[in-house]
């Protein structure tokens, strides 16, 4: 009986342990994952707390570009009534849409390349768009990571019965690719 009872609790020993260890594996990375992606929101919080002080700068040179300035407005509303990863990225893509009417604009308003505050913010946004592509490549591999423990054997088995399943990767939204028109002929 004692060579049983050592058997018993050996075996529960045997099939305890990796089933601890790949729950403590899929939270650790759940969290990487949860991390990573309040990176991405940081890089889009300082977007967007750029974005009117560049419209504010650009709307006192130029006035009639109302509907851009409205579309930004509208985007950033958007976002922060969005709750989900997948809401958010569909927001940022709109602002990121409507940034580069503004762009485009720009472009044909050569004060407003010689304003130097204009200048300054540009380069800041500049900046944090190249921070956000950063966070994102970093998001998706961290999702890549965590994914493949979740889809890969014996994970595969194992994280469904913890909860544990596949997280979207950060994708842009159809058309993303397309170089924004601006008709500035009323």
């Amino acid at each position: 009986m004692n060579k049983t009872l050592i058997a018993v609790i050996a075996l529960v020993v045997l099939v305890a342990l990796p089933l601890i260890g790949s729950y403590n594996g899929f939270v650790t990375k759940s969290q990487m994952v949860a991390t990573q992606w309040a990176q991405v929101q940081t890089q889009y919080q300082r977007r967007f707390d750029l974005i009117p002080n560049l419209v504010s700068s650009v709307e006192g040179i130029m006035t009639q570009e109302k509907e851009v300035f409205g579309q930004i407005a509208s985007a950033r509303a958007a976002y922060a009534g969005a709750q989900t990863p997948d809401s958010q990225v569909a927001a940022a893509t709109q602002v990121e849409s409507a940034l580069g009417r503004l762009l485009v604009i720009m472009e044909n308003y050569p004060t407003l390349k010689s304003n130097e505050s204009v200048n300054r913010l540009m380069d800041e946004l500049a900046g944090t768009e190249n921070r956000i592509a950063v966070e994102r490549s970093r998001y998706n591999d961290s999702v890549t990571d965590y994914n493949l423990a979740v889809s890969r054997f014996p994970g595969s088995l194992i994280a469904p019965m913890f909860g544990f399943s596949p997280k979207p990767l950060f994708t842009t939204t159809p058309g993303a690719d397309q170089v924004p028109s601006v008709n500035l002929n009323p």
